[in-house]
C-alpha cells in the first residue's frame, strides 16, 4: 500500500486527490503502475473520473509535477526562514535544510521516490519538459530568495547548486547504490552535511 502525498487533514479537492493518489501509486509501483484506471480504483472514486479530469496520462503526469511542487513549497512556507521578521543567519539556513532533508528522507519518502521516477519521463517527453520545469521554479526562486538575504552575489545560481547537492544528497540516500545498507537518517549528520552545502553555495 502507499502513503498519500498530501499531509493535509482537509478534504482534497477532487484534482488535488488523484494527483496525490497518481504519487503515491508512482512511488509505490513506478510509472508501470500509473493509469487512469488504478488511480480511480486506489483513490476510491468512480470509473472513469480521472480520465474526466486528466485526458490523457501526459496530463495526468503534468499534474502530479504540480502537485509536487505545492508540496515542497508548503514545506518550505513551514520553514521559520520565510515567515518573515529578521534577516536568517547561515545556522538558522542549515537547519531548515537538515529538518527539510530528515523529513524528505522519513515521512516524505515515497513523495521523493515518485518525484526522481517522474523526472526521469519529463526527460524522455518533450511534452512533458514545460510543466517540470514550471514545477522546479517556484522551490529555486525561494531558495534564491533566502541565499540573497544572506549575502550571495549570484543568489540564483547558488539556489540553483543548492538545489542540486539536496537532490543528490536524496537520491543517494533513497535510490543510490548503498541506500538499503545506510543506518536511518542522522538528523546531525544532516545537520553538518547542510553547513557544507551551504558554505560552499555562499562561497
Amino acid at each position: 500500500m502507499f502513503s498519500p502525498a498530501s499531509r493535509s487533514t482537509a478534504r482534497p479537492d477532487r484534482r488535488t486527490l488523484i494527483a496525490d493518489t497518481a504519487i503515491g501509486l508512482v512511488a509505490a509501483a513506478g510509472l508501470r503502475g500509473l493509469t487512469h484506471r488504478a488511480v480511480d480504483a486506489a483513490a476510491g472514486i468512480p470509473a472513469g473520473s480521472t480520465s474526466y479530469y486528466f485526458r490523457t496520462r501526459t496530463a495526468l503526469i503534468g499534474a502530479c509535477y504540480q502537485r509536487l511542487a505545492e508540496l515542497d513549497v508548503e514545506d518550505i512556507d513551514r520553514s521559520p526562514l520565510t515567515a518573515g521578521g529578521a534577516a536568517p543567519d547561515r545556522e538558522a539556513v542549515a537547519a531548515a535544510m537538515a529538518a527539510a532533508l530528515h523529513r524528505w528522507l522519513t515521512e516524505g519518502r515515497a513523495r521523493q521516490l515518485a518525484r526522481f521516477e517522474l523526472s526521469l519521463e519529463a526527460a524522455r517527453n518533450p511534452e512533458l519538459e514545460a510543466d517540470f520545469h514550471r514545477a522546479g521554479e517556484v522551490p529555486r526562486a525561494k531558495a534564491a530568495a533566502v541565499l540573497a538575504a544572506l549575502g550571495a552575489p549570484r543568489p540564483r545560481e547558488a539556489a540553483e547548486l543548492l538545489v542540486a547537492w539536496m537532490d543528490g544528497l536524496l537520491y543517494d540516500r533513497l535510490a543510490g547504490a548503498l541506500a538499503r545498507s545506510r543506518p536511518e537518517p542522522d538528523p546531525a549528520e544532516l545537520a553538518e552535511a547542510s553547513r557544507r552545502m551551504l558554505d560552499a553555495a555562499l562561497a
